[in-house]
This record gives C-alpha cells, structure tokens and sequence, in this order.
C-alpha cells in the first residue's frame, strides 16, 4: 500500500514539473494531492475542473476533511475558484453509513483494493512515464474503480496506449475511453 502511495506521490511531483495549467492538469493535481494528504486521502472525492474553477463531489467521513479537501484545491496552482458539493457521513458516530449511500468499501482501502484517488494517480503517473502518449492531453477520472479517459491525442496509436495502460493499473474494473483523435496535417 506504501508503494501505491509513494507512486500517487512520483506522480504529483513529474506532473507538477511538467503539467501545464489546463483543466485536465488541474484536475490531477489536485486529486494526486488529496491522495497524498494523511488527512483527507481522496476516500471518495472526485475532482472536475471547468476553466479553472474546481468542483469538489461525493462523501466525507468529517468536516475537518471536508476543509481539509477544500484547502487543498484552493491553494493549488492555477485553481481560480472552488465549488464544495462534498456530503459529511452522518453524524461521526462510529462506522456511521455515508449520506451519499455507498458502502465503506467504495470510500477506504479494504482488502487490498485500492481507492479511485490511488488508481486515478497511478493511471495518470503511467501516462505521463510513457514516452509514446501524450499524458498531459488525457484527463483521467475514476469512479467506482472504472477508468474514464477523455482528451485529445495525435493518433489512434497514442489511444491505443492509453486505454492499455490504464488497464493495466490495479484494481481498475473497466476503462472507458472517450479519447478523441486529432492527427496532425503532415509539413510540407
């Protein structure tokens, strides 16, 4: 599990270094931050960057996460504004359901799965290790332990690639590929 945290850190830091502001870098900066903070560890967060305005969704187990996850977005680079839709699970009593009605074992690690804020670092870390995609083109968002691959690439091969690493990332159910293709008129 130390690996799988340390690898969600690996990537925070290549992205940093090389990720330019656009939505879908944002997006995984932010994500790879909540992954790696000891307070909120992305349980069951999911992070969607529209023209820089973050919107934080799902459940909680605390308000000290609650603003915890939004001081993270907030003070991450390039973020103009964040909008909180995040639920608190009732009450803090012990294993208290969340409000959202998921089971615990969708919010925290059990058994060895691993949360979709883990698997969306992993994906993304691997994309962007990879010299033959374009990992700062494809955003990558996880739900319920299913993979969506959205953005733009160069060509079918980079796609291909894509939608093969991120198979092959542990505990990922099921890739969704919305990658669209834009090849490059050849120069003359």
């Amino acid at each position: 599990m130390h690996g799988r945290v340390l690898l969600g850190v690996l990537g925070t830091v290549v992205f940093v270094v090389g990720c330019s502001q656009s939505d879908a870098g944002i997006t995984t900066n932010v994500k790879s931050k909540l992954v790696a903070d000891d307070v909120v560890k992305a349980r069951n967060i999911d992070v969607d960057t529209k023209d820089r305005v973050v919107t934080l969704t799902g459940t909680v187990q605390s308000p000290t996460e609650e603003n915890r996850a939004l001081e993270i977005a907030r003070n991450t680079n390039g973020v103009a504004d964040v909008i909180d839709r995040m639920n608190v699970a009732s009450a803090g009593e012990p294993g208290a359901a969340p409000t959202s009605g998921r089971s615990d074992t969708a919010i925290s690690s059990v058994g060895g799965a691993i949360s979709d804020g883990v698997i969306t670092s992993d994906v993304k870390a691997r994309l962007l290790a990879d010299p033959d995609v374009s990992g700062l083109k494809i955003n990558v968002d996880t739900r319920d332990h299913v993979v969506t691959l959205s953005g733009t690439l160069d060509s079918a091969a980079q796609k291909a690639r894509a939608v093969e690493l991120a198979g092959k990332v542990d505990s990922v159910t099921r890739v969704e590929d919305n990658l669209m293709v834009q090849e490059k008129a050849p120069s003359r």
